[in-house]
């Protein structure tokens, strides 16, 4: 019996490509076409919304009480928003270095332009140095799970205590103070708070369940009526309209705030940093803000990122990396000192971003907002009620702090829970992580000499 297999000199070969440069390419553009693309148009859009809670309130103090560029800041992070996207395909989040933030706001004098961008400028020296030696891939294998849990426990419920105190109190960002207690009625009074987040709550209830059983699927196929009803829901961009609901009532709040908008992007230029800012941005705003980016920029991101997206989890080099050339490039034009963060990826998360177009669509709208209006954006952005920024940011602090729900064991939760508390009533991440590793450490040694 003859064989039936073709000749292969009868076979026409494909040649391969000679150009291994346009092959290169070719899986590039594939890759971010992938990373890019949109699971759904409008929970994507509603993801967006997700971390403008934590962006916004630090962006307008730093522009009322330091004179930041905010046009700068709106075009850098916007350009970050669409890289970051476009590199990961999940809706990494670009946050405001908190500690820098803080330490510009509390101090009046000493701490000005030339200092912030100093201690961004080094933080990001720092970070790109461990990423690209790899010393911070090995940090992140050094950390056991409930250390790292309880940081996002801590920050968690650390940006749902300051979204409760937007809701209930006047604040006045320039300062970084609370006033007095807000009205219950008005366009920025608790009342409309509530209704933000009963309306929120309603609509996404308390989110999906990331690892969900056969009979919970079975249940749902059987029940179509809940399943129709649940699929409506769920195209409602329940955080886009409540931003859009406080741009309109920002509007309202001032009508003359129309006069105040000047159109064109603001005036870039490099910021001139002197050996003194050198010193007290590296001693007031780089000490404090490393062990904060290394922990919570870095670490917590990527074992946040494996837990929301299986198969996804991102070296902590490459996370470093990306933080590093950020704060290295943005920070010499006035560009705000910026960072991944847990909570933005758990808020971006909660309110329905999937993708890299998520944070991509962010970012075109900060670039857009920033050559369109520059600076002057911020006498709207004074008007925005604090109350539904702080309705966002209290489900985005609530989604991060709910993924310590995976420890099951007494010893775990009693390492997480020292951690996060110490991390709380210190106001230190840095501390409360070495007291969570010493009492790992001390647990792990009294084990063997247990009967």
């Amino acid at each position: 019996m003859e064989s039936q297999c073709p000749n292969p000199q009868t076979i026409p070969e494909t040649p391969p490509s000679s150009n291994p440069i346009s092959r290169l390419s070719a899986n590039i553009v594939q890759r971010v076409t992938r990373n890019l693309g949109f699971h759904s148009k409008w929970a994507e859009l509603n993801g967006a919304m997700g971390d403008l809670g934590t962006y916004i309130p630090i962006v307008l103090a730093l522009t009322l009480a330091k004179d930041l560029n905010l046009g700068t800041t709106l075009i850098f992070t916007g350009i970050y928003n669409v890289i970051t996207g476009a590199v990961y395909g999940v809706p990494m989040p670009v946050q405001p270095m908190k500690s820098i933030a803080a330490v510009a706001i509390s101090d009046s004098s000493d701490f000005n332009i030339p200092e912030i961008m100093a201690a961004g400028i080094c933080t990001g020296a720092i970070l790109l140095v461990l990423g690209v030696t790899g010393l911070m891939q090995m940090v992140y294998k050094f950390i056991p799970l409930s250390v790292v849990r309880g940081i996002q426990l801590s920050q968690g419920l650390s940006f749902a205590m300051s979204a409760v105190k937007y809701i209930r109190k006047v604040q006045d960002f320039s300062k970084s103070k609370s006033m007095g207690n807000r009205q219950w009625l008005g366009l920025d009074g608790m009342v409309l708070a509530i209704v933000c987040a009963g309306f929120i709550t309603f609509i996404n209830g308390a989110g999906q369940e990331r690892n969900q059983s056969e009979e919970a699927i079975v249940d749902e196929e059987r029940n179509v009526r809940r399943k129709r009803t649940r699929k409506i829901m769920a195209t409602i961009p329940s955080a886009f309209i409540i931003f859009l609901l406080g741009v309109v009532l920002a509007f309202i709040r001032r009508p003359k705030v129309v006069n105040d908008i000047k159109f064109g992007p603001s005036v870039m230029e490099i910021v001139k940093i002197t050996g003194h800012s050198w010193k007290e941005g590296f001693i007031k705003g780089t000490i404090p803000q490393l062990p904060l980016s290394v922990l919570n920029s870095v670490i917590a991101v990527c074992k946040l990122s494996s837990d929301l997206f299986p198969g996804r989890e991102f070296s902590a080099t490459s996370v470093s990396v990306t933080v590093g050339l950020m704060n290295l490039v943005g920070c010499w034009f006035g560009a705000m000192p910026c960072c991944h963060g847990a909570g933005g990826l758990a808020g971006q998360y909660k309110f329905g971003g999937r993708s890299g177009g998520c944070v991509a669509l962010l970012g075109a709208a900060k670039m857009m907002l920033g050559l369109v209006l520059g600076t002057s954006l911020v006498t709207i952005l004074h008007q925005f009620p604090v109350g539904i920024l702080g309705v966002l940011l209290l489900f985005a602090g609530i989604e991060l702090a709910m993924t310590c729900r995976d420890m099951n064991s007494k010893q775990e939760s009693f390492v997480m829970l020292i951690c996060t508390a110490v991390s709380l009533v210190g106001s230190s991440a840095a501390l409360g992580f070495v007291c969570g590793m010493l009492v790992h450490v001390l647990l792990k040694l009294r084990t063997p000499c247990m009967p």
